[in-house]
């Protein structure tokens, strides 16, 4: 029903000629009485036929969508002649007209008590009714209209409409219990076609759409009902909600009491008003835990907060990056990449929580997982100091693809040459091929590869220009991997010198060098 007043009440035709016996009916006023009960003299206009040209005069003016014009002069009519119900029917129509449906039910029931039977006054105010969403009371009065006047074809359709707003309905309830807001805001939009005027229905669908995130369209519609009626707790309910979930608590705490004001017992409202101081005290709870350096604390008041209000959205996403900062102090670098994460899928824009993650990611040297991150972190803020951190990860993503020479020495990356020396002196004893010529091939081609391999690494890492080009990342040609050499024997023998380290002597195969060794 795209325009409802225009669209029904147009296709309503007034009542022109009125039924002189229901005039008088139940009045003591005869008609050529005046109000004042003096009686009239001979061609003089009788109080019943001024009353009809009033009337007239306001149909001329309905008519011509004049509704304040024809508003005055049914009224007029009125006056003269008060137990009129064709009266009380046109001046209720031009009430419809103008959106006054109070006033045109009370009109159309008056027209009803004055006469029974009249089948336009129980139409009207069914109309009204379902403009307004009261479906129940409608449904009713069209069953009267059909029961009077069954042919009336405008009252079935009428009827059948209001029957299907009653469905939607019921939909719309179970499921709002459901949490299937999108199928509310489905069933509102049915019934605000058939009910364009049912504040319930508006305010119903603002909710669903608040609880979807859809806050603005939210704030539209509370503000829209707001401006019909300024005292309307439902719709400062559901602008409190919006700013609720958008983090500006100060502001949401102000439209919870405001309505709390108007309607003290609003559930939702006190509920909201509860979960939201409830919501901050634990946060700041777990931020003052963090800051005394309480980690185990904090972590257990932030984990409480989140499961307040899992529809709070923008602080739940807050209260996860938290409790990511506590696992990262606490060394849970995995976790802290998990809390980020579940910050991030609530808010993609939340900076810190990229940023914090793509550090972990760099503590678990998971580069290609940093790139990303930081990629994302540049999009968003493309300032020097994040251009720098996306060209560092970069950076060791491409170190990473290369041979990490500390790993094949078992080393951390801050050696000292004395440590570089004990670990190949370590490994190349233990890889040797000599100490494995009983082993099977395969085992035999394994130790043979990781004898090169070591031997590589130390030429490397030993000679400190090498070294500090390799930690750089620049790219080393094929024979400086090998310090010049071509023979990890070579390497080998020239580390201990010709003679063999002291402590060893006996081996089975002789050594470079000339010393042999001898294992049990």
């Amino acid at each position: 029903m795209a325009d409802d007043r225009e669209d029904v009440n147009e296709k309503m035709d007034l009542d022109v000629e009125t039924d002189k016996s229901s005039t008088a009916k139940n009045s003591n006023q005869t008609p050529d009485e005046t109000k004042n009960g003096s009686s009239e003299q001979p061609g003089d206009v009788s109080l019943d036929q001024l009353a009809e040209e009033k009337k007239s005069g306001g149909n001329e003016l309905y008519k011509k969508k004049d509704y304040a014009g024809a508003l005055k002069l049914y009224s007029e009519a009125i006056a003269l002649c008060p137990t009129c119900a064709a009266y009380y029917g046109n001046r209720a129509a031009t009430y419809m007209m103008l959106s006054q449906y109070d006033k045109a039910i009370e009109d159309a029931r008056r027209s009803t008590q004055i006469e029974p039977s009249f089948v336009k006054g129980y139409h009207r105010e069914a109309k009204c009714q379902l403009a307004l969403g009261e479906v129940a009371a409608a449904t009713l009065l069209y069953d009267k209209v059909l029961e009077l006047e069954p042919g009336n074809a405008a009252a079935k359709s009428e009827s059948q409409q209001a029957r299907a707003v009653q469905q939607y309905v019921l939909k719309a309830e179970s499921s709002y219990a459901k949490g299937e807001h999108r199928t509310v805001i489905f069933c509102m939009d049915k019934s605000i076609e058939c009910s364009p005027d049912c504040l319930k229905f508006r305010i119903l669908k603002a909710e669903s759409l608040a609880l979807l995130k859809r806050y603005d369209e939210a704030q539209n519609i509370a503000s829209d009902v707001l401006r019909q009626d300024g005292l309307c707790a439902d719709a400062v309910y559901v602008r409190g909600l919006c700013l609720y979930y958008q983090d500006n608590i100060d502001k949401a705490f102000q439209h919870f009491q405001q309505v709390l004001r108007l309607a003290p017992d609003h559930v939702k409202a006190r509920d909201a008003y509860r979960r939201a101081k409830q919501l901050m005290q634990k946060k700041e709870e777990g931020n003052a835990a963090f800051k005394a350096g309480n980690t185990q604390d904090a972590y257990k008041l932030y984990t409480e907060a989140l499961e307040i209000d899992p529809n709070n959205i923008f602080t739940n996403s807050k209260l996860y990056f938290n409790r990511a900062t506590v696992c990262s102090k606490m060394g849970q670098k995995e976790n802290a990449i998990e809390d980020c994460t579940k910050a991030i899928a609530l808010d993609e824009s939340y900076l810190k929580a990229y940023l914090r993650r793509a550090k972990s990611y760099m503590e678990l040297e998971q580069y290609e997982e940093a790139v990303r991150d930081y990629e994302k972190i540049c999009k968003i803020d493309k300032s020097r100091e994040n251009r720098q951190l996306l060209q560092d990860a970069k950076l060791e993503l491409k170190k990473s693809k290369r041979k990490d020479y500390y790993k094949v020495l078992g080393i951390a990356k801050d050696a000292n040459e004395d440590a570089v020396k004990k670990a190949y002196r370590k490994h190349a004893l233990l890889h040797h091929p000599d100490r494995h010529t009983d082993a099977t091939e395969e085992v035999k081609k394994a130790e043979e590869k990781k004898f090169k391999e070591i031997g590589e690494a130390y030429s490397v890492l030993s000679d400190p220009k090498k070294k500090a080009r390799y930690d750089s990342g620049q790219d080393l040609d094929d024979n400086e991997g090998m310090g010049g050499f071509s023979d990890p024997n070579v390497i080998f023998q020239t580390f201990f010198g010709g003679g063999g380290p002291h402590g060893f002597s006996g081996f089975n195969q002789g050594f470079p060098g000339g010393f042999t060794f001898q294992f049990g």
